[in-house]
């Protein structure tokens, strides 16, 4: 042996509340890190999840028996996002002695200082000498994802016309609504989108998306050359977009936009009810960008450079755990 030691991948969590997109972004990060997750899903009971953080008692026993325990051996890296995640994260960087790396997507609030790294996007206003901005969500949406995805959806849609434009919903949330209304008025700007430019539709609806709307959207859409993923099989999402040639996605999800941006492609927003100053200055910088536009039933085509933000948050982490051990 020359003495020579052999450094070895760092230990990583990632600790969210369980919701999907939370779950990508923490996950992309660490992968992008070049590192493979063990996947942390916590559960607060009451009264803690209704109270600020900084009451809680004791953040790691005040843990719902639901989710999981956060127990040593202690993490090298911790990725956590979510208001829920803020004081757990904190306490398991204090029982490692602070030698955990921890990080938080997202704005923490007040907690903000006591991270070793806050990633949050441009439209969280948050700025600090431990925060980088980003333009959107992380996500792990990349060119082998889609490209391994569009080879085992590519015989499926075979029979549509093109272009191809992947139609993404989402559902109603704290800014959002997302009714039969909009349903109908959205129906109507892709049949004549399908009519006019000849397209074919890939409608893939998420988690969030009310029944009544992919009812309105089944009922009005059935004369439209078009696939609607029903929920059973694979997940079409990275085929479609792997196969699509523009994309419209519904403006209450950060995450959906940002991941479409992966793509390169033309994305075209559609408008929902409602909204939040927040949301229009995430969309208006992503609009000022070059990557989207507001959808009225037209097809456009334009070109921009996919974002690097979650490589670019993965370089930074990297980077600051290296000094941070010097």
């Amino acid at each position: 042996m020359d003495g020579t030691q052999v450094s070895r991948p760092p230990v990583c969590w990632t600790v969210t509340d369980g919701k999907i997109g939370m779950v990508k972004q923490c996950v992309a990060l660490a992968e992008a890190i070049g590192v493979r997750p063990v996947e942390k899903q916590i559960s607060v009971g009451k009264p803690w999840r209704w109270l600020p953080v900084a009451l809680w008692p004791d953040p790691i026993r005040t843990l719902g028996a639901k989710g999981d325990r956060l127990a040593p051996p202690w993490p090298d890296l911790l990725i956590a996002t979510g208001r829920l995640t803020v004081a757990p994260a904190l306490a398991v960087k204090r029982h490692s002695g602070g030698r955990c790396f921890c990080v938080q997507l997202q704005n923490p609030g007040g907690a903000r200082a006591h991270f070793d790294l806050v990633i949050a996007p441009r439209h969280d206003r948050l700025r600090g000498d431990n925060v980088l901005n980003t333009l959107g969500a992380l996500h792990g949406v990349t060119k082998a994802v889609l490209d391994g995805a569009a080879a085992r959806f590519a015989e499926s849609v075979a029979h549509l016309p093109r272009p191809l434009v992947a139609v993404l919903l989402g559902g109603p949330n704290s800014a959002y609504r997302f009714g039969r209304r909009t349903a109908r008025q959205l129906c109507e700007d892709l049949a004549r989108m399908a009519g006019e430019f000849g397209a074919g539709l890939l409608i893939t609806p998420s988690r969030r998306t009310p029944t009544e709307v992919v009812e309105v959207l089944r009922a009005r859409l059935g004369g439209v050359a078009a696939i609607f993923w029903d929920g059973s099989g694979e997940n079409p999402y990275h085929g479609y977009l792997g196969l699509c040639d523009a994309v419209v996605v519904t403006e209450d999800s950060v995450n959906m936009v940002t991941e479409a941006s992966g793509t390169g492609k033309p994305i075209h927003v559609a408008s929902l009810e409602g909204g939040s100053a927040k949301f229009a200055r995430f969309h208006e910088a992503m609009r000022e960008a070059g990557i989207c536009r507001r959808f009225s039933g037209a097809l456009e085509t334009w070109h921009y450079e996919p974002p690097n933000d979650t490589a670019r948050a993965a370089a930074e982490v990297r980077q600051r755990m290296r000094l941070a051990t010097v």
